[in-house]
């Protein structure tokens, strides 16, 4: 017990540093533009912390969060820089409409196989990533970007010409009731505990199971596991097929799982950016899937909360630049901890 908590000691004290420099470099920043730091702090935390509303849309911001998060971790527990959450999202969520919204299934399978579904192409959209990667030697951040723009754009143009709702040409087809998690409040859905269990199964996968050491190990030290003779093909596919399989979820949590909508918008408003913030959440909870939950958490206070600073009158884009300035504080650390390790420890 006491091991456990001097090895928790210093990362907590660390993110608590973290964020008491985040929240003073946002200060500085409101001050600067003549704007009163106090009372957008008091009104982020009592819009979001102090009703039950604010509560669950704060979890529902956090929700996707946490599975892109899980993508990036996975790649770099395994010594990679997996960046592809955000197109393997678009797919997950186009996955998601195509079975949601114009497949008619029995209730409780029809949301089962549209999960499902969601969660496999969004790993096949990773299978590209991984055969460049293991046979051709491709850094995975090159080729992660590039099909992130290929889905953006495979997806837009998927519901421009097939998948759009008629009448509404700006979104595609809703999820059909069928294919709907339940609503717990606000735009919150059973979908959290899907989201909550792949994490625990993850972590169980990575810290309990021989593949999972494989994994850790060829992050960790890749010498070692070629001397021990860990395939690198099969670690390779298995990274980034896991992440995918998050990412995919993540897309259809805001499809099948998040209301009033139960679709995206042909722009993907709904969808842009999970992948790229995830990056954020995974550095703040130290690319660990229970650290993940909490920074998601957080976070998803963070996007949530900035819309009451707004009524305030501070302006939009200063919003974003002060959860900017908080998150990349938060993630300095462990940012740092992984370039010592990739960067200066390889020379």
């Amino acid at each position: 017990m006491l091991g456990t908590f001097s090895k928790l000691k210093k990362p907590i004290l660390e993110t608590l540093i973290a964020i008491l420099i985040g929240f003073i470099g946002g200060a500085v920043l409101m001050i600067i533009f003549r704007y009163d730091p106090i009372t957008a702090y008091v009104a982020l935390f009592q819009g979001t912390l102090l009703s039950v509303d604010g509560i669950f849309e704060s979890l529902a911001n956090a929700v996707p969060l946490m599975l892109t998060g899980l993508t990036f971790a996975i790649g770099v527990r395994s010594g990679y820089f997996n960046v592809g959450a955000e197109g393997q999202a678009y797919i997950g969520a186009m996955g998601a409409v195509v079975l949601a919204g114009s497949i008619s299934l029995p209730p409780g399978i029809h949301v089962l196989a549209t999960t499902l579904f969601a969660m496999i192409v969004g790993a096949l959209w990773s299978l590209p990533v991984s055969a460049l990667k293991a046979w051709r030697g491709v850094h995975e951040v090159v080729s992660t970007i590039m099909l992130n723009w290929i889905a953006l754009y495979l997806v837009r143009y998927l519901i421009e010409y097939y998948y759009y709702e008629p009448g509404r040409a700006e979104r595609a087809l809703p999820a059909l009731p069928t294919a709907r998690y339940d609503v717990i409040g606000a735009s919150l859905t059973t979908f959290i505990f899907v989201a909550i269990g792949f994490i625990v199964l993850t972590y169980f996968i990575l810290w309990r199971t021989t593949l999972g050491y494989e994994l850790r190990l060829t992050g960790s030290n890749p010498e070692a596991a070629r001397y021990v003779g860990v395939n690198y093909v099969k670690i390779v596919f298995l990274n980034f097929f896991i992440g995918g399989l998050a990412a995919g979820l993540a897309g259809a949590s805001q499809v099948i799982g998040r209301p009033p909508a139960w679709t995206i918008y042909k722009t993907l408003g709904n969808v842009i950016n999970l992948g790229f913030n995830g990056i954020g959440v995974a550095l703040i909870g130290r690319n660990h899937p229970f650290g993940i939950i909490f920074s998601s958490i957080f976070l998803g206070i963070l996007l949530y909360g900035s819309r009451f600073m707004q009524y305030l009158g501070v302006d939009p884009d200063l919003t974003v630049a002060i959860n900017g300035i908080i998150v990349l504080s938060l993630s300095l650390p462990e940012l740092y901890s992984i370039i010592r390790k990739h960067i200066v420890g390889g020379r």
